[in-house]
């Protein structure tokens, strides 16, 4: 058979193989997690709900930072201060967060800009306060009514950091925001609770996220990266702590449904990953090679494209006359259908989710599409890009 295939086809199967593999294989060993049972937690001494800090950053947000503020009001428990984190901002946004009810921080500095250093500033400016922990939250969010309380929960489980289940807040704004509702049904729901029954880190989705005082002393916050949560989420993997994944609470952000909001969060998400992949891989490679074998899984997590380009690559396999490369090419793809559909069904979908699906083709022709902005954002400096978005209700910011 190999006699009758053209060197440069069979060159180019393996090295396709290559490219998927890691991602193959991650995808794998996260669907299996999903079906496993949670490590059971031990109950610690902790008899109070800890003091927090609930640090919302915000850059020119002042058609929806009122609401987020009223929203987090009405889920707070306990000893819970709202900090808005004005960030650069050049509209409303400290004026209005104050009126709602909020502390107000101001940080101004143009050669620093992003999301990773107003938080980075926030926790400088709170950790010499007497709270016990931090709970962040988008300035776009809007959070269960038990959001505070799994939080409290899960801390006084003892947890070094944990992670709310974060999702779409408007999938019925457009087919993109309906497809992105699926994928972080996949993304930020199956795949952190495959990690928890693997007894892994679940991971930090940069929404929804919280950190006790001692982590954050231990484990600064001075990521800086386009993709700053999976930068530090790494860094408290390598330093031996765990996120624990709250699946019954959940975080929901308004999501762009179309415009120049749509191409410039997929390029800072997916840009900012391959970039982080070239940045910290050869580390986490080391790492594993030296038999830390708990960086495996975020090692594998940046080498796993994103899915529709793992299809492209992976679809023309499947009639190279190679029965190796076929045949893997063929189980890959039906994974991939198989975590899509289970992440729907354990992600609490409906029918529209399903027949979403139906246009992944052409979801999967516009992300090729953008790749040079993929490539761009990708690049060593490339500049924090705020994301227009499309609010539930229909205006843009």
């Amino acid at each position: 058979m190999i006699e009758s295939i053209s060197l440069g086809i069979l060159i180019l199967g393996w090295a396709f193989m290559v490219l998927t593999l890691p991602g193959t294989i991650e995808l794998f060993l996260l669907t299996l997690g999903s079906f496993l049972p949670l490590p059971r937690q031990t109950e610690t001494a902790k008899s109070r709900d800890l003091s927090l800090a609930i640090i919302v950053p915000a850059h020119n947000e002042e058609k929806s930072i009122a609401h987020c503020v009223a929203n987090l009001k009405q889920a707070q428990h306990g000893a819970c201060t709202i900090v808005v984190i004005a960030d650069n901002c050049t509209d409303n946004t400290a004026k209005l967060a104050m009126a709602a009810g909020a502390r107000v921080l101001v940080r101004n500095n143009e050669s620093q800009k992003g999301k990773g250093y107003a938080l980075d500033y926030a926790f400088q400016s709170l950790l010499k306060e007497d709270y016990d922990a931090f709970v962040i939250v988008d300035a776009d969010a809007h959070v269960s009514s038990n959001f505070i309380d799994e939080i409290q929960k899960q801390f006084a489980l003892g947890a070094d950091a944990v992670q709310v289940a974060y999702g779409v807040n408007n999938p019925e704004a457009g087919m993109r925001t309906r497809l992105m509702r699926v994928a972080l049904m996949a993304f930020n729901g199956l795949r952190p609770r495959g990690r928890m029954g693997l007894g892994l880190s679940a991971g930090i989705l940069g929404n929804g996220f919280a950190l006790t005082a001692e982590t954050l002393k231990d484990v600064p916050y001075d990521a800086q990266s386009i993709v700053e949560d999976i930068e530090y989420h790494i860094r408290l993997v390598e330093s031996g702590r765990r996120v624990e994944f709250i699946s019954n609470a959940n975080v929901l952000s308004d999501m762009p449904a179309n415009g120049a909001g749509v191409t410039t969060q997929r390029a800072r998400w997916e840009g900012g990953r391959l970039r982080l992949l070239f940045d910290i891989g050869p580390r986490l490679l080391k790492g594993v090679l030296q038999g830390r074998l708990r960086l495996l899984e975020p090692l594998l997590d940046l080498m796993l494209l994103p899915l529709a380009f793992q299809v492209v690559l992976l679809l023309p396999l499947i009639v190279i006359p190679y029965e190796p490369i076929a045949y893997y090419a063929t189980g890959s793809l039906c994974l991939i259908a198989l975590h899509t559909l289970w992440a729907i069904v354990w992600g609490g979908g409906n029918k529209q989710d399903l027949a979403a699906l139906a246009f992944a083709p052409f979801y999967v022709i516009w992300k090729v599409g953008i790749l040079p902005f993929l490539i761009k954002a990708s690049q060593k400096n490339a500049a924090w890009v705020r994301t227009e978005r499309t609010q539930a209700g229909g205006l843009k910011r």
